[in-house]
Protein backbone atom coordinates (compact mmCIF):
# COMPACT_ATOMS: atom_id res chain seq x y z
CA UNK A 1 0.00 0.00 0.00
CA UNK A 2 1.16 3.53 -1.28
CA UNK A 3 2.02 6.24 1.69
CA UNK A 4 -0.11 9.14 2.00
CA UNK A 5 1.21 12.62 2.66
CA UNK A 6 -1.14 14.81 4.26
CA UNK A 7 -0.95 17.09 1.04
CA UNK A 8 -1.79 13.81 -0.78
CA UNK A 9 -4.34 13.21 1.43
CA UNK A 10 -6.15 16.50 0.96
CA UNK A 11 -6.31 16.39 -2.60
CA UNK A 12 -7.95 13.32 -2.57
CA UNK A 13 -10.52 13.94 -0.24
CA UNK A 14 -11.44 17.72 -2.45
CA UNK A 15 -11.24 15.57 -5.13
CA UNK A 16 -14.09 12.97 -4.06
CA UNK A 17 -16.28 15.30 -2.23
CA UNK A 18 -18.28 18.14 -3.48
CA UNK A 19 -18.88 20.44 -0.03
CA UNK A 20 -15.64 22.98 -1.10
CA UNK A 21 -17.38 23.69 -3.51
CA UNK A 22 -20.78 24.77 -1.91
CA UNK A 23 -19.71 28.71 -1.10
CA UNK A 24 -18.88 29.88 -4.61
CA UNK A 25 -21.09 27.42 -6.52
CA UNK A 26 -24.39 28.73 -4.42
CA UNK A 27 -23.62 32.57 -5.34
CA UNK A 28 -22.18 31.82 -8.67
CA UNK A 29 -25.24 29.59 -9.55
CA UNK A 30 -27.41 32.18 -7.33
CA UNK A 31 -26.34 35.45 -9.88
CA UNK A 32 -26.54 33.83 -13.21
CA UNK A 33 -29.83 32.39 -12.55
CA UNK A 34 -31.29 35.87 -11.26
CA UNK A 35 -29.27 37.63 -13.99
CA UNK A 36 -30.42 35.68 -16.76
CA UNK A 37 -34.16 35.19 -15.28
CA UNK A 38 -35.20 38.65 -13.48
CA UNK A 39 -33.65 40.80 -17.00
CA UNK A 40 -35.21 38.44 -19.21
CA UNK A 41 -38.26 38.58 -17.67
CA UNK A 42 -38.08 41.93 -17.41
CA UNK A 43 -36.91 42.27 -21.75
CA UNK A 44 -39.75 40.48 -22.53
CA UNK A 45 -42.40 42.11 -20.79
CA UNK A 46 -41.21 45.52 -22.20
CA UNK A 47 -40.79 43.91 -25.89
CA UNK A 48 -44.44 42.42 -25.57
CA UNK A 49 -45.60 45.87 -24.61
CA UNK A 50 -44.36 47.29 -27.72
CA UNK A 51 -41.83 49.63 -26.63
CA UNK A 52 -39.28 50.59 -29.29
CA UNK A 53 -35.62 48.95 -29.13
CA UNK A 54 -34.18 51.91 -27.38
CA UNK A 55 -36.54 52.02 -24.65
CA UNK A 56 -35.89 47.98 -24.23
CA UNK A 57 -31.93 48.58 -24.43
CA UNK A 58 -32.24 51.19 -21.54
CA UNK A 59 -34.36 49.17 -19.76
CA UNK A 60 -32.03 46.24 -20.02
CA UNK A 61 -29.42 48.20 -18.99
CA UNK A 62 -30.60 49.56 -16.05
CA UNK A 63 -31.87 46.52 -15.30
CA UNK A 64 -28.69 44.30 -15.46
CA UNK A 65 -26.85 47.22 -13.20
CA UNK A 66 -29.14 47.79 -10.70
CA UNK A 67 -29.97 43.85 -10.05
CA UNK A 68 -25.52 43.43 -9.81
CA UNK A 69 -26.22 45.88 -6.67
CA UNK A 70 -29.05 44.85 -5.73
CA UNK A 71 -27.36 40.99 -5.27
CA UNK A 72 -24.08 42.20 -4.38
CA UNK A 73 -25.43 44.34 -1.49
CA UNK A 74 -27.97 41.54 -0.53
CA UNK A 75 -25.06 38.88 -0.38
CA UNK A 76 -23.00 40.74 1.58
CA UNK A 77 -25.59 41.73 4.19
CA UNK A 78 -26.28 38.47 4.32
CA UNK A 79 -22.72 36.69 4.21
CA UNK A 80 -22.11 39.25 6.82
CA UNK A 81 -24.72 39.01 9.44
CA UNK A 82 -23.47 35.09 9.16
CA UNK A 83 -19.92 36.20 9.58
CA UNK A 84 -21.15 37.79 13.07
CA UNK A 85 -22.69 35.09 14.35
CA UNK A 86 -19.57 33.06 14.03
CA UNK A 87 -17.84 35.70 15.49
CA UNK A 88 -19.90 36.06 18.69
CA UNK A 89 -20.37 32.46 18.65
CA UNK A 90 -15.84 31.80 18.66
CA UNK A 91 -15.88 34.53 21.61
CA UNK A 92 -18.28 33.07 23.71
CA UNK A 93 -16.36 29.61 23.11
CA UNK A 94 -12.98 31.76 24.00
CA UNK A 95 -14.41 32.86 26.96
CA UNK A 96 -15.72 29.55 28.25
CA UNK A 97 -11.76 28.08 27.25
CA UNK A 98 -10.51 30.45 29.92
CA UNK A 99 -13.05 29.95 32.33
CA UNK A 100 -13.96 26.50 32.89
CA UNK A 101 -11.97 24.10 30.44
CA UNK A 102 -12.47 21.21 32.46
CA UNK A 103 -16.05 21.56 31.57
CA UNK A 104 -14.99 22.42 27.84
CA UNK A 105 -12.94 19.07 27.97
CA UNK A 106 -15.61 16.77 28.93
CA UNK A 107 -18.06 17.95 26.93
CA UNK A 108 -15.82 18.00 23.69
CA UNK A 109 -15.50 14.08 24.99
CA UNK A 110 -19.22 13.86 25.59
CA UNK A 111 -20.16 15.17 21.40
CA UNK A 112 -17.56 12.16 20.44
CA UNK A 113 -19.46 9.47 22.95
CA UNK A 114 -22.43 10.30 21.26
CA UNK A 115 -20.88 9.68 17.84
CA UNK A 116 -20.15 6.12 18.95
CA UNK A 117 -16.56 6.70 20.26
CA UNK A 118 -16.00 4.86 23.79
CA UNK A 119 -15.79 7.08 26.45
CA UNK A 120 -11.83 6.59 27.36
CA UNK A 121 -11.01 7.17 23.64
CA UNK A 122 -13.45 10.27 23.38
CA UNK A 123 -11.82 11.88 26.35
CA UNK A 124 -8.16 11.04 25.00
CA UNK A 125 -9.07 12.75 21.93
CA UNK A 126 -10.68 15.83 23.42
CA UNK A 127 -7.87 15.97 25.01
CA UNK A 128 -5.29 15.75 22.61
CA UNK A 129 -7.38 18.10 20.00
CA UNK A 130 -8.07 20.86 22.45
CA UNK A 131 -3.88 20.43 23.25
CA UNK A 132 -3.36 20.98 19.60
CA UNK A 133 -6.12 23.64 19.13
CA UNK A 134 -8.80 23.85 21.66
CA UNK A 135 -11.16 26.65 20.03
CA UNK A 136 -10.88 25.16 16.93
CA UNK A 137 -11.75 21.73 17.92
CA UNK A 138 -15.03 23.32 20.14
CA UNK A 139 -15.65 25.78 16.78
CA UNK A 140 -15.50 22.29 14.45
CA UNK A 141 -16.75 19.51 16.43
CA UNK A 142 -19.73 22.35 18.83
CA UNK A 143 -20.36 24.81 16.79
CA UNK A 144 -20.00 23.18 13.10
CA UNK A 145 -17.58 25.55 12.10
CA UNK A 146 -14.83 24.82 9.56
CA UNK A 147 -13.02 26.96 7.08
CA UNK A 148 -15.04 26.04 3.62
CA UNK A 149 -18.22 26.94 5.38
CA UNK A 150 -16.82 30.19 6.48
CA UNK A 151 -18.06 33.37 6.08
CA UNK A 152 -16.64 35.86 3.48
CA UNK A 153 -18.92 38.45 2.67
CA UNK A 154 -16.97 40.57 0.28
CA UNK A 155 -15.89 37.37 -1.98
CA UNK A 156 -19.68 36.64 -1.84
CA UNK A 157 -20.68 40.02 -2.62
CA UNK A 158 -18.13 40.33 -5.83
CA UNK A 159 -19.23 36.55 -7.08
CA UNK A 160 -22.69 37.49 -6.59
CA UNK A 161 -22.57 40.65 -9.00
CA UNK A 162 -19.87 38.98 -11.63
CA UNK A 163 -22.47 35.85 -12.34
CA UNK A 164 -25.28 38.70 -12.03
CA UNK A 165 -23.49 40.56 -15.08
CA UNK A 166 -22.42 37.37 -16.62
CA UNK A 167 -26.31 36.23 -16.83
CA UNK A 168 -27.94 39.09 -17.53
CA UNK A 169 -25.14 40.52 -19.89
CA UNK A 170 -26.36 37.85 -22.68
CA UNK A 171 -30.09 38.65 -23.23
CA UNK A 172 -28.80 42.48 -23.00
CA UNK A 173 -26.46 41.98 -25.86
CA UNK A 174 -28.74 40.64 -27.90
CA UNK A 175 -30.94 42.95 -27.52
CA UNK A 176 -28.69 45.66 -28.92
CA UNK A 177 -27.22 43.83 -31.62
CA UNK A 178 -30.18 41.77 -33.14
CA UNK A 179 -33.16 43.35 -35.02
CA UNK A 180 -36.34 44.18 -33.52
CA UNK A 181 -38.37 41.00 -35.84
CA UNK A 182 -39.00 38.13 -33.56
CA UNK A 183 -36.77 39.74 -30.81
CA UNK A 184 -38.50 38.57 -28.14
CA UNK A 185 -38.72 34.98 -29.21
CA UNK A 186 -35.14 35.06 -29.85
CA UNK A 187 -34.24 36.60 -26.67
CA UNK A 188 -36.23 34.31 -24.02
CA UNK A 189 -35.48 31.20 -26.55
CA UNK A 190 -31.85 31.51 -26.10
CA UNK A 191 -31.85 32.45 -22.61
CA UNK A 192 -33.97 29.33 -21.62
CA UNK A 193 -31.64 27.29 -23.53
CA UNK A 194 -28.71 29.19 -21.26
CA UNK A 195 -30.44 29.02 -18.36
CA UNK A 196 -30.78 24.83 -18.68
CA UNK A 197 -27.30 24.51 -19.21
CA UNK A 198 -26.29 26.49 -16.88
CA UNK A 199 -28.57 24.56 -14.18
CA UNK A 200 -27.04 21.53 -15.91
CA UNK A 201 -23.29 22.55 -15.33
CA UNK A 202 -23.93 23.44 -11.72
CA UNK A 203 -25.82 19.99 -10.66
CA UNK A 204 -22.81 18.54 -12.34
CA UNK A 205 -20.44 20.11 -10.42
CA UNK A 206 -22.21 19.68 -7.16
CA UNK A 207 -22.49 16.30 -7.74
CA UNK A 208 -26.31 15.72 -8.47
CA UNK A 209 -27.94 14.76 -11.62
CA UNK A 210 -27.47 17.28 -14.41
CA UNK A 211 -30.97 16.46 -16.56
CA UNK A 212 -33.06 17.24 -13.34
CA UNK A 213 -30.56 20.43 -12.15
CA UNK A 214 -31.31 21.86 -16.15
CA UNK A 215 -34.81 20.97 -15.93
CA UNK A 216 -35.78 22.83 -12.75
CA UNK A 217 -33.69 25.95 -13.51
CA UNK A 218 -35.63 25.99 -17.53
CA UNK A 219 -39.33 25.30 -15.64
CA UNK A 220 -39.06 28.45 -13.69
CA UNK A 221 -37.46 30.73 -16.18
CA UNK A 222 -40.50 29.80 -18.36
CA UNK A 223 -42.87 30.90 -16.07
CA UNK A 224 -41.09 33.79 -15.09
CA UNK A 225 -40.86 34.83 -18.79
CA UNK A 226 -44.40 33.68 -19.32
CA UNK A 227 -45.73 35.50 -16.58
CA UNK A 228 -43.89 39.18 -17.48
CA UNK A 229 -45.07 38.52 -21.44
CA UNK A 230 -48.37 38.51 -20.57
CA UNK A 231 -47.90 41.58 -18.36
CA UNK A 232 -46.17 43.21 -21.38
CA UNK A 233 -49.53 42.83 -23.43
CA UNK A 234 -51.86 43.31 -21.41
CA UNK A 235 -50.09 46.80 -20.71
CA UNK A 236 -49.43 46.72 -24.48
CA UNK A 237 -52.97 46.87 -25.46
CA UNK A 238 -53.98 48.52 -22.43
CA UNK A 239 -51.58 51.36 -23.85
Amino acid sequence: MGHFTEEMLDEHLSNKHYSHRMGWLRAAVLGANDGIISVVSILVGVIAAGSSKEDILLVGIAALVAGALSMAAGEYVSVSSQSDTEKADLEIERKALEEDWETELAELALIYRERGVSPETAHQVAKELMAHDALGAHARDELGLSEIHTARPLQAAFASAASFISGAGIPVLLVALLPMQNLGVIVAASSLFLLTILGAVAARTGGADMMKGGLRVLIWGAVAMAVTTGVGLVFGVAG
